[in-house]
């Protein structure tokens, strides 16, 4: 009999290390604010949605942690644990509720620790961390994507505050199925203040997250947060 924690045990927290560097920046070349939070979210840290980078001439986006690493949490029995889908890496991410659909690459860790992210042309495709979960395993699958381009205009996660929990978020994946997600929340974070636990932590069903740059200064070019959209797997 497969052992129901096993799903669990693949879902991993980003080294601290890693955290800041997910931080750093986004891309992008002439400013661009963020897109305007929509009426049910609130001004910093919670939003009802996800939303996405945009910047100007500033580093490529990243999203990440800056805490370290929790204790192991205790398993849920078998029968509490809800269903999830079979491990299938994801090819696409669309979000019909803001017109956003790509493909994604697929990405790690380079060889100094530091994450790997989106390239930021115009019409760059958002990211799968291949280090969290597939869509629709046990855990919390991580997409990133730019809230801006090198050229000033949208990336492809610019719309993600235009989200409202209800709203879905679908992932084709390699084995022909699609992972329909739930939008449950969206949260704005400070870089250096980003919570660990809470994004990346495990989770008792599959679940989603989505993570871009936010909170863009004028008078630095850069953004100072991240935003995140929480999801979770549809019944």
């Amino acid at each position: 009999m497969r052992d129901p924690t096993a799903d669990r045990r693949r879902v991993r927290l980003v080294p601290a290390a890693v955290a800041l560097l997910l931080l750093s920046g986004c891309a992008g070349e002439s400013p661009a604010q963020p897109a305007a939070p929509s009426s049910s979210s609130s001004s910093a840290s919670s939003s009802p949605v996800a939303a996405s980078p945009t910047q100007t001439p500033a580093p490529a986006p990243t999203p990440a942690p800056t805490a370290t690493a929790p204790g192991p949490s205790a398993a849920p029995a078998p029968d509490a644990l809800p269903p999830v889908l079979a491990k299938s890496a994801p090819v696409s991410v669309r979000i019909p509720a803001v017109g956003a659909s790509s493909e994604l690459l697929h990405l790690g860790l380079r060889p100094d620790g530091s994450l790997e992210v989106p390239p930021t042309h115009p019409g760059a495709p958002a990211s799968w961390y291949t280090a969290s979960p597939t869509p629709g395993e046990r855990g919390p699958a991580v997409l990133l994507g730019h809230v801006n381009a090198t050229d000033g205009g949208p990336g492809v996660f610019a719309g993600l505050r235009g989200l409202a929990p209800g709203d879905t978020v679908e992932i084709g994946r390699e084995d022909g199925s699609t992972a329909v997600f739930v939008v449950d929340r969206g949260e704005q974070y400070a870089k250096n203040a980003f919570p660990t636990r809470a994004v990346y932590g495990n989770t008792a069903g599959a679940e989603l997250r989505l993570i871009t740059c936010d909170g863009y200064d004028p008078a630095t070019g850069l953004f100072d947060d991240n935003y995140v959209v929480y999801a979770t797997l549809a019944a």
